[in-house]
């Protein structure tokens, strides 16, 4: 992904996680992962895998294809 794209998938993370009231640090619990990593996506300086796309959709109660509806 460009640094453009990465931009956009995490202000969608950013907007979506938002949208279930969730904090990063909550996200991070759930997901059993690093709050800074999970900030570090959504300001797009991290890419991440498809496996933990599919985690993030299942945390957030959505389609994995939802992540990505602004790219």
């Amino acid at each position: 992904m460009s640094k453009k794209d990465l931009q956009k998938f995490g202000k969608r993370l950013k907007f979506l996680r938002l949208d279930k009231e969730l904090t990063q640090l909550e996200l991070a619990e759930i997901l059993d992962m690093s709050p800074n990593f999970i900030g570090m996506i959504e300001r797009g300086e991290r890419n991440t895998t498809v496996e933990n796309v599919f985690k993030i959709a299942r945390a957030l109660g959505i389609k994995p294809s939802n992540l990505f509806e602004e790219l």
